[in-house]
């Protein structure tokens, strides 16, 4: 039998990417005359674990030898994305997540003097706590501002060389992304995976919303193209970053920053640094390394000097006065 082709090479139509007109030996299984117990033999094996493709498995992929591979992806999925998008520069705002909307906070007194008056106990802890949230919601409307002075610090919304990037979560961290929403901006915000339900807030970007696994990879990304860092008042995570970020200033394993504190009262008490330098645990120049501000004008403005002084100007307006 003459099994030679019948047409003559380059005459032959373009195989079909995807599908064979005859199939191959391995895409049928075991025919039952050969072997009747073949086909549950095959079924077994195709549903063993050994069988998944490595990168389908998730009981391999969160075992611990694995670790190395889940914290290269945990990095680089962020990492395309915000490239992708054209992500250049980042102003990093930490906060409270307690510190909410200035109505929310004075509602939440609302209740609690209304259950006070009716007499009910244990309200007065839960009403001073109450009373300074509310004293202290005015600091969601300077992130907010703040995040809309970002927001127009570039050429237009899809101008993303310049944004606001936060921990993606409620409070003082919602209201930055929330000013960048209110004039059409997309910003950034990096949740993290925790062992209780929570939700981003709802002002982030979508396509810019990243939710990690290890608390190091999203510090890397926070700090990864960040110009500036801007504090607001908050508790143990708002610190620890803080504190995180001036040690890498201070011994130069990043290239130093503006670093601004926002309230000034605040942060004197939670953070004396006249008490470090005087106990010896910290240089003169280490409490240079960051200043105060109280609005969101002064902390902009006080970013904006920082990068003209270095020679690096950081809005689209520095950057023409430059050229």
């Amino acid at each position: 039998m003459n099994h030679k082709p019948s047409h003559r090479v380059g005459k032959t139509p373009p195989a079909d990417p995807q599908m064979r007109r005859e199939p191959l030996p391995w895409q049928r299984p075991k025919p039952a005359e050969e072997d009747p117990d073949a086909l549950g033999r095959v079924q077994t094996i195709l549903a063993s674990e050994s069988y998944r493709r490595a990168d389908d498995d998730i009981d391999f992929l969160s075992q611990d030898s694995t670790r190395g591979v889940r914290l290269e992806l945990d990095y680089l999925k962020a990492q395309l994305l915000l490239e992708a998008h054209g992500i250049e520069h980042t102003i990093v705002v930490f906060g409270s997540t307690r510190i909410v909307e200035p109505d929310a906070a004075r509602r939440r007194v609302e209740d609690l003097r209304a259950a006070q008056a009716e007499g009910l106990d244990d309200v007065e802890p839960h009403l001073r706590i109450a009373m300074r949230i509310l004293e202290n919601s005015k600091y969601y409307d300077v992130a907010r501002e703040l995040g809309s002075l970002v927001g127009r610090c570039g050429g237009g919304p899809d101008d993303c060389r310049v944004v606001v990037m936060t921990g993606g979560g409620p409070g003082v961290m919602e209201a930055a992304n929330r000013g960048a929403f209110d004039v059409g901006a997309k910003s950034v915000g990096l949740n993290i995976d925790l062992p209780h339900e929570q939700y981003p807030n709802p002002y982030i970007t979508p396509d810019l919303c990243f939710r990690f696994h290890y608390f190091a990879v999203r510090k890397l990304h926070f700090l990864l193209r960040a110009k500036a860092l801007v504090v607001f008042p908050g508790g143990y995570d708002t610190c620890d970053e803080l504190f995180e970020t001036l040690a890498l200033i201070q011994t130069r394993k990043i290239a130093p920053l503006p670093v601004v504190l926002v309230g000034e009262q605040f942060w004197r008490r939670m953070f004396d640094v006249e008490f470090m330098i005087d106990e010896g645990v910290i240089d003169v120049e280490d409490a240079e390394l960051f200043g105060y501000a109280e609005t969101a004008q002064e902390i902009w403005q006080s970013i904006l000097d920082w990068h003209r002084a270095s020679g690096a100007p950081l809005d689209a307006a520095q950057q023409d006065e430059r050229e």
